[in-house]
């Protein structure tokens, strides 16, 4: 049985438009048993996401997609306008606690263009926390890409040794990604070489894959821009939707 653990909601605000009802409907009509909730940069639908689940019969696992920034929280030049991502699961109670911390601060203290936390304050709340290493736009998989695989190992030892067995090297299969086939290559040789776990999820941000227009219109809005802009950010396909079992295992039957 397969668990989604990078999932938004209409809560990652002008990213995500799957609304809660469907989103955890389509879960149980998938016969899973557990589901994850994992917005961008805030905890807006945990409330909502819980009690539709557990009327559901489904395992709410509630979690953050966190912006992290690229040097501590405090500092605001162009350089932290692109925070890197990074998916932070609640695995009990002290942990639920930490992330409403880690939530709370990056907004009161870390905001700058998005709401920010950073090494500091993932020492301090790490507690009963399980991190995944994050989508392309997280900080390992940046560095893999940029060809600096050191420092991703690094990156990675040092969230390792932070969170004790709590931490996974998250890989995901989109196409039109030019970057994800050289970031999970190296990401399987990193979990090998340094015994970390890997993670399958798949990037959904929204509930059905006929939806996949919906969100190009969304993302259009997000960004200024309309969907006869061929420049304008966009996803690259329809891939980012809530995938049954069989799919999930169909793309990574290695």
């Amino acid at each position: 049985m397969f668990t989604h653990l990078h999932v938004h909601t209409e809560y990652s605000l002008l990213d995500g438009i799957s609304r809660i009802p469907q989103l955890v409907n389509q879960a149980a009509s998938l016969e899973m048993n557990s589901l994850a909730i994992t917005d961008h940069g805030s905890l807006y639908g945990v409330v909502d996401f819980h009690a539709a689940a557990v009327e559901a019969g489904i395992k709410p696992i509630i979690g953050c997609e966190i912006y992290e920034a690229n040097e501590n929280r405090h500092t605001k030049d162009p350089s932290e306008k692109s925070p890197s991502h990074l998916t932070v699961l609640a695995q009990n109670n002290a942990g639920y606690k930490n992330l409403i911390q880690l939530v709370t601060k990056a907004h009161l203290e870390g905001f700058y263009y998005r709401p920010r936390i950073d090494d500091e304050l993932l020492e301090k709340h790490g507690e009963g926390l399980v991190v995944l290493s994050g989508c392309p736009s997280a900080k390992i998989p940046r560095l893999i890409a940029e060809g600096r695989l050191e420092d991703a190992a690094a990156r990675a030892r040092w969230y390792q040794e932070l969170f004790d067995g709590r931490f996974f090297l998250e890989i995901q299969d989109h196409a039109h990604i030019p970057e994800l086939p050289t970031i999970n290559k190296a990401l399987v040789s990193m979990s090998k070489e340094m015994d970390i776990p890997l993670v399958a999820t798949n990037d959904s941000h929204y509930t059905y894959k006929e939806d996949a227009r919906l969100q190009d219109v969304r993302v259009c809005i997000h960004t200024n821009t309309t969907i006869h802009d061929e420049t304008r950010l966009k996803m690259g396909d329809d891939s980012f939707y809530l995938k049954s079992t069989e799919e999930m295992a169909g793309l990574f039957n290695d």
